[in-house]
């Protein structure tokens, strides 16, 4: 019996003993630690730099290598700068620009009517004359002679005609020798009036009321039948003529206004407006010919270059947004507006009136809105901005310079 148990013995004797021995150490284990921590803490308190060799094995422990904050963590925002106006409201026109000559309507060539020599020339270029007034004299000897003649042969025939005529009511001459007497009579009338006619050919007038702008003749001249001896122009009827796309013919009206100008004539601008406008479309050019009555006007010249532009709409108090404002993105029109906090909101517009410098805008902007005018080229919405006189600031994406300071030391304390 005693010969077994030791025989168990030996077998398990060592296995047990280990066991034991594990029991005995493990309550152990909390206190050495402890010891150890001491011991170092204490060591580092000692030596610093084996104070940051030791934190520098533990950030290396955990197996995270921090590093310091810094500018490559931040993201800085640069303000832009830009230029700003108030809107506010005036007048605006929708304008329609054409570029045209001006024309007479009453522009006539004088014509000689007479093969004759010029007796006397009693205008100049730039005299003004009368309707009927007399501008030249041709020879008419010979025209005053023939009427002399004309008128003679005719009075002896109208007394001739008159005792024929007295005579066929007596019956005493036959019906065909009365209806010599009248038809010779009828013929020398004739006669008068043709040697008249010549002899008035000797005396050219003016055909209508207006200025000598050319003088083509000169004294002694032997003139031709049709050869042109003068040009008159009548000012008042000065008109410029322009062709009108047709998509615009709505808009059009006699009465319309108008204005033009001129580089000949610096610094003047010539309000006039529309006369007529034709009936029909030019189906070749798809346009429509409108008249301006321009008149007669200190410095306008028929066949001067001139700009026109025909207001086909206005607004006396219309909300002005400056041109030079408007940023364009393929078919839409934006500003940008100066919102809070010095950054700036993108506002598309819909052009209602346009002038020269302005447009009226559909909705969208009210009066003082204030407007970017310069520096809008590089622009997003929601952009940090800075008006002329302002110092340049700048902040993080994620909020501010002590936000990321203090969110750089939470990760380095992690």
């Amino acid at each position: 019996m005693k010969a077994q148990e030791r025989s168990s013995f030996e077998r398990t004797g060592p296995a047990a003993a280990l066991l034991v021995l594990a029991l005995l150490v493990l309550p152990l284990a909390p206190a050495l630690t402890g010891c150890g921590s001491g011991n170092h803490a204490d060591a580092a308190g000692d030596d610093p730099a084996a104070a940051q060799t030791a934190s520098d094995e533990e950030a290396g422990s955990d197996g995270a290598e921090q590093k310091p904050a810094g500018k490559d963590d931040e993201k800085k925002e640069e303000a832009v700068p830009v230029e700003v106006v108030s809107l506010d409201r005036g007048r605006i026109e929708s304008v329609l620009r054409f570029s045209t000559n001006l024309e007479a309507e009453s522009e006539v060539q004088v014509i000689s009517q007479a093969q004759r020599r010029v007796v006397k020339l009693l205008v100049e270029e730039g005299d003004t004359v009368k309707r009927g007034e007399l501008l030249l004299g041709l020879q008419d000897e010979e025209q005053r002679l023939n009427l002399a003649k004309a008128k003679s042969q005719l009075e002896q025939a109208e007394r001739e005609y008159e005792r024929q005529q007295r005579l066929h009511e007596q019956e005493l001459i036959s019906e065909q020798e009365y209806n010599d007497a009248t038809y010779k009579i009828d013929q020398l009338r004739l006669a008068v009036e043709d040697a008249e006619r010549e002899l008035s050919y000797a005396e050219v007038r003016a055909p209508i009321s207006g200025t000598i702008t050319s003088r083509l003749v000169n004294l002694g001249d032997h003139v031709q039948i049709g050869e042109h001896l003068f040009d008159m122009v009548d000012f008042d009827s000065i008109v410029a003529r322009v062709f009108v796309p047709e998509k615009h013919l709505i808009d059009l009206r006699a009465g319309l206004p108008a204005r033009i100008t001129s580089q000949a004539v610096r610094g003047q601008e010539f309000d006039c407006a529309v006369k007529r406008i034709s009936p029909i479309v030019d189906p070749r050019s798809g346009t429509v010919k409108v008249t301006i009555d321009v008149g007669r006007r200190a410095g306008l010249r028929p066949g001067m270059y001139v700009d026109v532009d025909l207001v086909v709409d206005a607004n006396e108090n219309a909300l002005l947004v400056p041109k030079r404002a408007l940023v364009y993105d393929n078919d839409q029109v934006f500003v940008y507006r100066l919102s809070g906090e010095s950054r700036v909101e993108r506002v598309f517009i819909e052009p209602r009136l346009t002038d020269k410098f302005n447009v009226e805008p559909l909705d969208g902007l009210t009066t003082g809105d204030q407007i970017v005018v310069a520096g809008q080229a590089g622009l997003k919405d929601g952009a940090l901005v800075k008006l002329p006189g302002e110092e340049a600031g700048a902040s993080n994406d994620g909020g501010s310079r002590d936000e990321t300071l203090a969110a750089s030391q939470q990760r380095a304390s992690l």
